[in-house]
């Protein structure tokens, strides 16, 4: 379903990515870890296609279709989500508006008819309540005084009722406690099925307790200097990173 090859990425006149290749099939949760400036973050902005990066070369694709021809609205309309990192406020536009609006366009997009306002109703406070989140959250301005918590949770909330292909989920446990870091992971392995796919990017090994992964790829220096399965997010736990920066390793 995506495929990424000898992906080259420059930003702030720094080269970030250099020479990274992946394969995403439907039904498989791949998580990328990796130290502080390996290009975890880079990688998940260059899919969804966010500003400000420079990709020099390489290619990626998605589902055949050259991803990186797109604007990054069209490639949501493919079905490619992106959950930040960190999150933004939008003052002044409640959940509700936001939610509805992006629901509108990628059905508009797909050639579907708009959801009533009742069924979209019924949809949103379906996913907030398997989010523990109050239904009344739907009517407060996006991300606007919200917690760490409740971004991260926003930001799920968005995957499940948009329902893509392809969810890239970038440090979305960052900051969380247990209980909220629990919650998050269960709505994504409730969104996770074989027909889409999942790219987690995390620093710690605890939400894979949660979300089980099927590969485990670590970025070093802008490339993947090691592939495998949770064992290797264990043992990275337990060594650190320095052991991969070792060429006889």
């Amino acid at each position: 379903m995506l495929q990424i090859e000898n992906l080259h990425v420059r930003t702030d006149g720094r080269d970030i990515l250099q020479g990274v290749s992946l394969t995403v099939e439907r039904g498989e949760v791949h998580a990328v870890m990796g130290p502080n400036g390996s290009g975890k973050s880079t990688l998940a902005n260059v899919i969804a296609g966010r500003p400000g990066y420079e990709v020099t070369e390489g290619a990626v694709r998605f589902d055949g279709i050259d991803l990186l021809a797109l604007e990054p609205e069209e490639r949501a309309h493919h079905g490619v989500f992106l959950a930040f990192q960190y999150p933004v406020e939008i003052p002044g536009v409640s959940n509700m508006e936001f939610l509805k609006a992006a629901l509108d366009s990628r059905n508009a997009a797909a050639g579907e008819e708009e959801l009533s306002a009742i069924d979209f109703m019924r949809r949103a406070r379906g996913a907030a309540d398997r989010l523990d989140l109050n239904p009344e959250f739907l009517k407060r301005g996006v991300n606007e005084g919200f917690s760490g918590g409740e971004k991260k949770r926003n930001e799920i909330l968005q995957m499940l009722l948009l329902e893509p292909t392809l969810a890239v989920l970038d440090e979305t446990d960052s900051g969380l406690d247990i209980d909220a870091l629990r919650i998050v992971a269960a709505g994504v392995n409730a969104y996770a099925s074989p027909d889409n796919a999942v790219v987690l990017v995390t620093h710690y090994q605890r939400l894979l307790d949660h979300i089980v992964p099927d590969y485990v790829h670590v970025l070093v220096d802008g490339r993947i200097a090691r592939t495998g399965d949770k064992a290797l997010a264990l043992e990275l736990e337990s060594n650190g990173y320095g052991w991969l920066a070792d060429p006889a390793s």
